[in-house]
């Protein structure tokens, strides 16, 4: 196996690993469900936000001399807020595609259901109770 193969196996499995266990990915992912959808402005104002304050809390602490390993935390606490302010117009723009798409199959659902096109016509169903 060459070392591209490799890399690409561990990115993989690593890719798999932080999708299932990461409670931010868990989070997300319900966020993505149809579902969910209402639950992303929630999530970006309020996790959004509350992970960028704690990320510039994490840079106040190590400008007051804290230790510098905290860049570690604020980079994970960045990262974790730019992943809500991301979902937040993302889930907008997919909650309106699927509002618009169950719209429309509820309109073409009632046009089928109203049109009469279920087998028989309402005038030959007349018909046939007339003849007998």
């Amino acid at each position: 196996m060459t070392l591209f193969h490799r890399l690409w196996d561990d990115s993989i499995h690593t890719r798999r690993f932080l999708r299932r266990q990461m409670p931010t990915n868990i989070l997300l992912d319900k966020i993505r469900t149809r579902r969910g959808l209402k639950w992303g402005i929630p999530a970006m104002l309020i996790l959004g936000g509350g992970y960028i304050f704690a990320a510039a809390m994490c840079i106040t602490l190590i400008r007051h001399d804290w230790h510098e390993s905290l860049y570690l935390l604020f980079a994970l606490l960045l990262w974790n807020g730019f992943k809500f302010l991301w979902i937040g117009p993302i889930s907008l723009a997919l909650l309106t595609r699927a509002r618009l798409r169950e719209r429309r199959a509820s309109a073409s659902a009632q046009r089928v259901g109203t049109s009469g096109t279920s087998g028989t016509s309402p005038d030959l169903k007349d018909a046939s109770f007339t003849t007998r």
